[in-house]
């Protein structure tokens, strides 16, 4: 999938997830109800995310984001002050430094660098809270992914196939097949994963 920038005149990383999604949309020139009818995501659905009243699942603003041709990792990355290419990139990264993809509360995707554009994998420091959900839909995306629980538990459905992960267990699948990752036990779930390439 080939990235687009989402930068307006206004400064990215003062824009809410909304600002910038509905930003996007105008860029491609698409109204709300064609990203509607495109992603399969509700016209008042998408007016609320826009008007920052809804914070959207993974599998939903994936689905959104896909018809308008930006990963999760671009449409995130270009709130990030950051001057990362595959040849400037750096090589050592603080905690804060990590670019978050999720909401950061329940559900957290923190990514090592930003602007993967041309890069040949990510690598994601996931926490789940208990509760957290990538949403009711499974979602795919055109790479590979694995990961380790390094803490609590994790249920995983891939393709249709559910499976309870707990501490040290792991998985790598194609993610072609459509997936889903939650968190329905008390205690907190940490993952450590990598997607090559980054299509996530």
């Amino acid at each position: 999938m080939t990235a687009h920038n989402v930068s307006t005149s206004a400064d990215p990383a003062a824009l809410t997830t909304g600002q910038r999604l509905r930003t996007l949309r105008k860029a491609r020139k698409m109204s709300i109800r064609q990203l509607a009818e495109h992603s399969g995501v509700t016209h008042p659905f998408i007016s609320m995310i826009e008007r920052d009243r809804h914070s959207p699942s993974i599998s939903s603003l994936k689905r959104i984001l896909d018809c308008l041709g930006i990963t999760l990792s671009d449409f995130f990355s270009e709130a990030q002050d950051s001057d990362d290419s595959p040849v400037g990139r750096p090589i050592f990264y603080h905690a804060d430094d990590l670019v978050e993809l999720a909401d950061g509360t329940s559900l957290s995707y923190r990514q090592v660098g930003s602007h993967l554009e041309g890069a040949a994998m990510m690598i994601l420091h996931e926490r789940y809270a208990p509760g957290a959900d990538t949403g009711p839909a499974p979602y795919c995306h055109d790479a590979e992914e694995g990961g380790v629980v390094v803490q609590g538990k994790l249920e995983m459905t891939v393709d249709g196939e559910v499976r309870i992960l707990e501490t040290g267990d792991a998985y790598y699948f194609d993610s072609r097949l459509p997936h889903r990752m939650r968190n329905p036990f008390d205690e907190l779930c940490i993952v450590v994963s990598a997607v090559s390439p980054p299509t996530f």
